[in-house]
C-alpha cells in the first residue's frame, strides 16, 4: 500500500478497525479472507492494526457499493446498507426537507462525528429537530469517495465533541486513472425524474504523491404523494367558478439541483515530509411546497380592512395560495498540511482546516398580509452561516518495550478550534409588521418569517484540546488500548473523557473485544444564541399557528425558567465477538449500551399570554406579535440505548462465477430514564417508538464473466407516529415493511459497463397516515424510509 493510503492517512488522526459490512462486488473466498487482513485507517492510531485485529466494530463501504445505488446522496446510500443508520425525507418540514437528518443508533444527528480523510467535517448551518445541528453528508460528492468507514462505538476521547454514537470517516479517492458516469431514472409514478453525471481523474506525483479531482452534477425532480385536502374540496364546491389546484399542495421530494466538486492531493517533499491538501465544494438549490392557505379559513390573511381601501387578496389568490419554500446552499471545506510519513518509529502531522456552510432561504408565492398592496409575493428570508476553523498537531511514536509483543504505540496531539454562527437578515418585507397588523392581519412573510435585525448577529465559541492515545500488544493474542482527552470551551468550561478497549484472540480466527468510554457533545453557538419562528397547521381546525423559539439567554426565556445550556454527556459500553474462516465466512456480533445525560431538546411549550407577548414585542423579538406559543433549547432529559449489531459475510466460487453474500442486523431500543421528556407520556412514547427497533439489510452479488447481478433486501420494523391538534394527540402504529432492490451490470469491455436497476422493485408503500389525511398527506412525513414507491434507473460507467 502506498504511503498516502496507509501512513499519511494514519497521521491525519484517523484509523479504523474494520468489520466488512458492505456489498463488495466480485469477491472470491480468497479475496474475502485477505480483506479482513487489510490494514485500515480510523479509530486506532496504530499502523499495525488490520481488519481482524482491531479493538472495536466498524463497517466499511467500498467505492463500488457507494455507487451501486440510484441516489447521489451519501447519507441515503449509507442508510441502505447500515441498518442502524436512518435518513428521513421529511417533506414540507422547513429546512429539514433539504437538509435531511441522519441518525445512527437512534441518537441525535449531531451525536455522530463526520470526518473527511480523518479531519473533522463542519456542521450544517440549519438547526433541526430538538435543536440538532449536525454535518450534512449530502454536501460531499459521492463520486469522489474512495471508501467510507463507520465506527460503531463512542470515540470522544479520541476525536472530541460529537462522537457519541460513532464516527463516519469519508476517505476521498486517491487512485490514478479516469472514470465517468451518466445515470437517469424516475419513480414508477412517473415523477421524481433524476439525472446524474460525474467525472474524476487522478495522476501520480513523484514517489507516492497524487492529484485527484472530481466533479458531479445531479438534478432530482419533484415527487407528489398527495390527495386533495378535504377543505380544498369543500372550498371548490362552495366556489365552483374559482379554479382550485388539485392537489393544492404536494407532499413529496423537493426539486433539487446539485453541483459539487472535490480535490485530493499529496506532494512528496523529498524524504523529509509530504505536503497535502484536499477539499470539497457543493452548490445546492431546492424548492418545495408548504401548507396551503385557505381563503375561507384564514381571516388574518384574507380579511379586507379599512387601512387598505380597495385591496382584496382574493383578487390575487382567489383559490388560496401555497407558499413555496426554497434553499440556496453553498458548502466548502478546505484542508492543508504537512506530515512526516516514512519513519517507522515517529510520524507527525500538522494541519489547518476551514469549513463553511451557508444556507439562504427564500419564499415564493406568498404575501406579508400586514403590508397589503405594498407586499411583494416573493421573499428573501435571510441566510444562516456556520464556519469552523481547526488547527491540529498530531504525532505517533512507537516505543519498544521489553516484554511486549510489539512496540507501544503512543499517539498524542493538540487541537484549537473556532466555531462561528451567523444569522443574516432577509428582505425588510419578510419580517415587517405593517399597518394592517393593527387590524388583525398577519405580519411577516406568510409561511416562513424572514430573519430580522433583532435575530441577526454573529457568535463564536473557541476550544482547546489535548489527547494521548495508547495501544499495546501485550502478547500475540491480547491487545489493549486507552485514550484520554482534555478539552476547554470558552462558553461553558472544560471536560475530560477517556476510553479503554481490549481484544483477546480465543483461537485462530476467533476473538472477543470490548470497550468502555465516556463522551460529550458541546452546545454550539447556534444552539446557544439563535432564535427562530415556525408556522404549522392544526390537523383538526386547519388553523395556522405560529411558534417562536427563543435563545435560552433571552430575558423572557430566563424569566420563564430557561438556563444556560450544558454539554450532553455519555457513557458507552460495547462487547462482542469477531471471527473469520478460510472458507470465506466472516462476521461479528456486538452488543452495546449508550447512556446520554442532559440531552438537548426544546422546552415545554409556553402559551403566549398578552403580558408575555408585550414583553417579547418590547424586546424586539421578531414575529412576537403573532406568537401563539414559545419555547427554548434546554438540557431536558436522559436516555439509555441498548442494542445488538450482527454483521456476516460469505464469499466463494459458485459454478462458473463468484457469489458474495452480506447481511447486517440491528436491534436498538432507546428509553427515557429521567427528565422533563419523561413527564410527558406523549413525547416519551414518540421518542422511544418513532424509529423501528429491528432493522436488517442483506445483499447477494453474483459475477459471471461480464455479467454481475445484485439483489438487496431492506427490512424496517414497526414504529409509531402521531400528530397534535386542538383536541389532543392522535397516535398511529405502522407495521414492518420490506423493500427489495435489484440491478444487473454488463461489462461491455474493460472500459465500459452498463447497469439497469430498480429500488423498491415491488413498489411497496407503508400504511397510510390516517391522522394526517386532512392535510392531503397520504404517508407519514416522519417515516424512517422513503415513501415514494418503486424507482428504476439506468447507468453507464467508463473507466480508463
Amino acid at each position: 500500500m502506498h504511503r498516502f493510503g496507509l501512513k499519511a492517512q494514519l497521521c491525519a488522526t484517523a484509523a479504523f478497525c474494520l468489520m466488512t459490512g458492505a456489498a463488495e462486488s466480485a469477491w472470491s473466498a480468497e479475496a474475502a479472507e485477505s480483506a479482513v487482513d487489510e490494514v485500515v485507517v480510523t479509530g486506532t492510531r496504530d499502523a499495525g492494526r488490520t481488519a481482524f485485529t482491531t479493538l472495536v466494530p466498524v463497517d466499511v463501504l467500498s467505492a463500488e457499493s457507494i455507487q451501486a445505488s440510484a441516489t447521489s446522496q451519501l447519507g441515503e446510500n449509507l442508510a441502505q446498507q447500515i441498518p442502524s443508520f436512518i435518513v428521513q425525507k421529511l417533506p414540507t418540514s422547513d429546512g429539514l426537507q433539504f437538509i435531511r437528518p441522519a441518525t445512527l443508533r437512534n441518537l441525535s444527528p449531531d451525536q455522530t462525528l463526520v470526518l473527511v480523510n480523518g479531519k473533522r467535517f463542519h456542521r450544517s448551518a440549519f438547526l433541526g429537530s430538538r435543536g440538532a445541528q449536525g454535518p450534512d453528508l449530502a454536501q460531499i460528492p459521492s463520486f469522489s469517495v474512495g471508501r467510507m468507514e463507520v465506527l460503531r462505538d463512542g470515540a470522544s476521547a479520541q476525536y472530541g465533541s460529537d462522537a457519541i454514537a460513532g464516527v463516519i470517516n469519508i476517505l476521498l479517492d486517491d487512485k490514478p486513472g479516469f472514470a465517468g458516469f451518466g445515470q437517469a431514472g424516475e419513480f414508477y409514478e412517473g415523477d421524481g425524474t433524476t439525472y446524474r453525471l460525474g467525472a474524476k481523474g487522478g495522476v501520480a506525483i513523484g514517489d507516492g504523491g497524487h492529484l485527484n479531482a472530481t466533479i458531479e452534477w445531479s438534478d432530482a425532480g419533484l415527487t407528489s404523494r398527495s390527495r386533495q385536502r378535504p377543505d380544498a374540496i369543500a372550498f371548490q364546491a362552495a366556489n365552483p367558478t374559482i379554479k382550485v389546484d388539485n392537489p393544492v399542495q404536494r407532499w413529496g421530494n423537493p426539486d433539487l439541483k446539485t453541483y459539487s466538486a472535490a480535490v485530493n492531493a499529496a506532494l512528496p517533499l523529498g524524504d523529509v515530509a509530504e505536503a497535502y491538501a484536499f477539499g470539497t465544494y457543493t452548490k445546492s438549490d431546492g424548492i418545495n411546497d408548504i401548507n396551503w392557505r385557505n381563503p375561507a379559513a384564514n381571516p388574518a390573511i384574507y380579511n379586507v380592512v379599512a387601512v387598505f381601501p380597495g385591496f382584496n387578496l382574493r383578487s390575487i389568490y382567489p383559490g388560496g395560495f401555497t407558499p413555496r419554500e426554497g434553499l440556496h446552499a453553498r458548502d466548502v471545506q478546505a484542508v492543508g498540511g504537512v506530515r512526516h510519513v516514512q519513519d517507522e518509529r515517529f510520524t507527525w502531522d500538522l494541519s489547518a482546516s476551514f469549513g463553511r456552510n451557508a444556507s439562504r432561504f427564500f419564499l415564493n408565492n406568498s404575501i406579508n398580509a400586514s403590508l397589503g398592496p405594498q407586499s411583494p409575493f416573493d421573499f428573501d428570508l435571510g441566510r444562516l452561516v456556520q464556519k469552523e476553523v481547526n488547527l491540529n498537531a498530531d504525532g505517533v511514536y512507537r516505543l519498544p518495550i521489553t516484554g511486549l509483543a510489539e512496540p507501544l504505540n503512543i499517539a498524542f496531539g493538540v487541537e484549537y478550534r473556532t466555531e462561528t454562527y451567523a444569522i443574516e437578515t432577509g428582505d425588510p418585507a419578510s419580517y415587517a409588521v405593517g399597518p394592517g397588523a393593527n387590524f388583525g392581519l398577519a405580519p411577516n412573510s406568510n409561511g416562513f418569517p424572514g430573519f430580522s435585525p433583532q435575530q441577526a448577529g454573529e457568535w463564536d465559541q473557541k476550544s482547546y484540546a489535548g489527547y494521548i492515545d495508547l495501544e499495546a500488544q501485550i502478547t500475540d493474542r491480547w491487545s489493549v488500548g486507552g485514550a484520554l482527552r482534555y478539552e476547554d470551551f470558552s462558553e461553558f468550561g472544560d471536560t475530560v473523557n477517556f476510553k479503554v478497549a481490549s481484544r483477546f484472540e480465543l483461537t485462530t480466527g476467533v476473538a472477543v473485544r470490548a470497550s468502555y468510554s465516556t463522551g460529550f457533545r458541546a452546545p454550539t453557538p447556534g444552539q446557544l444564541n439563535s432564535t427562530s419562528t415556525s408556522q404549522g397547521l392544526d390537523t383538526v381546525t386547519l388553523q395556522l399557528f405560529q411558534s417562536g423559539r427563543l435563545s435560552p439567554t433571552n430575558p423572557v426565556a430566563v424569566f420563564l425558567g430557561a438556563q444556560p445550556l450544558k454539554p450532553e454527556e455519555s457513557t458507552t459500553l460495547t462487547a462482542g465477538v469477531i471471527w473469520r474462516t478460510d472458507v470465506g465466512f466472516s462476521g461479528s456480533i456486538d452488543a452495546y449500551q449508550i447512556e446520554v445525560d442532559k440531552r438537548f431538546s426544546t422546552s415545554p411549550t409556553i402559551t403566549v399570554t398578552p403580558a408575555i407577548r408585550a414583553q417579547l414585542v418590547a424586546l424586539g423579538v421578531q414575529g412576537a406579535s403573532a406568537f401563539t406559543s414559545i419555547s427554548w433549547f434546554t438540557n431536558d432529559f436522559d436516555t439509555r440505548t441498548r442494542g445488538v449489531d450482527v454483521v456476516v459475510t460469505y464469499a466463494r466460487d459458485l459454478g462458473p462465477g463468484q457469489v458474495n453474500l452480506t447481511g447486517a442486523y440491528n436491534y436498538n431500543k432507546t428509553e427515557v430514564t429521567s427528565g422533563a421528556l419523561g413527564r410527558s407520556a406523549t413525547q416519551q412514547l414518540l421518542f422511544e417508538q418513532s424509529r423501528p427497533k429491528h432493522n436488517l439489510t442483506g445483499s447477494a452479488t453474483y459475477k459471471w464473466g461480464p455479467i454481475e447481478l445484485l439483489g438487496r433486501v431492506r427490512y424496517y420494523g414497526k414504529w409509531t407516529d402521531s400528530t397534535g391538534n386542538a383536541t389532543g394527540e392522535i397516535f398511529q402504529n405502522f407495521g414492518a415493511l420490506t423493500f427489495f432492490d435489484v440491478s444487473a451490470t454488463w461489462r461491455a469491455s474493460d472500459n465500459v459497463s452498463v447497469r439497469i436497476g430498480a429500488e423498491n422493485v415491488f413498489d411497496k408503500y407503508p400504511d397510510e397516515a390516517v391522522f394526517q389525511a386532512s392535510r392531503g398527506l397520504v404517508y407519514s412525513r416522519n417515516s424512517p424510509y422513503d415513501t415514494n414507491g418503486g424507482q428504476y434507473y439506468a447507468r453507464v460507467d467508463v473507466r480508463f
